[in-house]
């Protein structure tokens, strides 16, 4: 069998690669492995607005109520609410069915554990370990000794509480739109803002099954900036379709990202000597604007691997506030323990009631170097070649040498396809796409070269 979980959970093409089949067998060995075969055990469940979600929910929630494990089915609501609920309604786990940021032909399932964390490698094994080779020895209960399933119709509008309180004052006075990307915020970012005073206007917030993150949200923000400018609002916030993930817009359309957003969280945070150890936590793949700016303001940037869970190892590891990754997953540890899109939206709209300044003022405060990235398909053999090839490692050593510091060569090999990343960053945008397509072509002619001689 191959691996079933991936950086984020398990994901697949709905009723294809991700069965009702697969979804009552993680449901099963899930419930099983994150109680340690607790009597009566507690999971939450919730999911996004695609149309799929109905049918692998009735798969999990069968799954896990023929193990012996009762179910509190929540609906819709983000990511982060499910990591949230968990924990206070101390149940023994929970998961949330949704594929995030991609169409809707998609679907996924993450798994959290008691305390809202997502899961470790060892555990994930675990649960394909039994889905592999012992589901006929799960338990089968029997009577009044299987599982019931409650449903929660409040969840919502206790999550909104959860996430107002994470501010301090309101937001009166202040005019936001919001892009909700067809998806889990289109109910709760909603309530929040209007909850806290603020004038909201709101675009893509009417689900029907197959439009979550069609040409809006996140993912594509021209119809936000548009609006932003249109209404005459002082920010726009753009969520993906779980909401996990916040980017936002300037009072002028401008994009604002998600290292743009923490670095103006980060500081704020520091001034009110929340920030511990003044310290940010970012992937590698941040931009170099972030850390030049960060060595300017006192903040120290500790760096991760890509993806959000090595994010939240470090800040755990640590025990450092706040980290992210570019792409505006935000995670604010002594709120919640994953990222979480409204959070960071709210967090963003408290510091310009607070501190009466505009969004573009506020974005300032780091010069975004001008980014390229190419994709190059390489055997899965080669995947380390830059790391490996005398030619290329002079190449990018004479490039980063020519940048003066103010730019940098980035390769990553990706974890799921068989491609290499090639990244640059500098101050002149001709300049770096130049040398990534000498990059990408001396890349290629090694490759092939490589090849041909086996």
């Amino acid at each position: 069998m191959k691996k079933l979980f991936g950086t984020d959970g398990v994901r697949g093409i709905a009723n294809r690669e991700l069965t009702p089949e697969l979804a009552f067998n993680l449901g099963r060995a899930g419930a099983y492995v994150l109680t340690e075969g607790k009597k009566k055990p507690t999971i939450v469940m919730g999911k996004d607005t695609r149309i799929s979600g109905d049918m692998l929910e009735a798969a999990m929630i069968s799954g896990m109520l023929c193990v012996g494990a009762n179910v509190i089915s929540v609906g819709v609501v983000p990511t982060p609410a499910i990591a949230h609920l968990t924990r206070k309604y101390q149940a023994d786990a929970g998961v949330m069915i949704s594929a995030s940021h991609n169409p809707v032909a998609f679907n996924g399932i993450k798994f959290f554990d008691d305390q809202g964390y997502k899961l470790s490698d060892d555990t994930e094994k675990k649960i394909e370990a039994i889905i592999e080779s012992s589901l006929d020895e799960m338990p089968r209960p029997i009577g009044d000794d299987l599982g019931r399933l409650v449903r929660e119709e409040g969840a919502a509008e206790e999550y909104v509480e959860f996430a107002t309180s994470t501010i301090c004052g309101d937001l009166r006075g202040l005019k936001v739109a919001l892009d909700c990307a067809n998806g889990a915020a289109s109910q709760v970012a909603v309530m929040a803002l209007t909850k806290l005073g603020a004038e909201v206007y709101v675009i893509n917030d009417t689900p029907d099954g197959i439009n979550i993150n069609h040409q809006c949200g996140s993912t594509d923000m021209d119809e936000l900036k548009k609006y932003v400018v249109e209404k005459g609002c002082d920010v726009g916030l753009a969520f993906d379709g779980d909401a996990d993930r916040c980017l936002a817009v300037d009072e002028r359309g401008n994009s604002v990202d998600g290292d743009q957003i923490m670095l103006i969280c980060a500081l704020d945070l520091k001034e009110q000597q929340k920030l511990r150890e003044d310290t940010l936590v970012v992937t590698v793949m941040s931009n170099l604007g972030l850390k030049l700016a960060a060595q300017k303001h006192g903040l120290h940037l500790k760096e991760t691997g890509v993806g959000d869970r090595y994010v939240l190892e470090e800040m755990r590891n640590h025990n450092y506030s706040l980290g992210g990754e570019q792409s505006g997953h935000v995670i604010f540890l002594d709120h919640n323990s994953t990222g979480d899109g409204l959070v960071t939206g709210l967090c963003l709209c408290s510091i310009l009631s607070r501190k009466k300044k505009r969004v573009s003022e506020l974005a300032q405060v780091m010069d975004v170097l001008p980014q390229v990235l190419y994709p190059v398909t390489v055997p899965a053999k080669l995947k380390n070649i830059h790391l490996q090839d005398e030619r290329i490692k002079e190449t990018i050593a004479k490039m980063e040498e020519s940048l003066h510091g103010r730019g940098r060569v980035f390769i990553r090999p990706s974890g799921t396809e068989p491609v290499l990343r090639i990244m640059l960053e500098g101050d002149n945008r001709e300049e770096i796409t130049a040398m990534a397509k000498e990059l990408v072509e001396l890349v290629q002619s090694e490759v092939e070269s490589r090849s041909a001689a086996k």
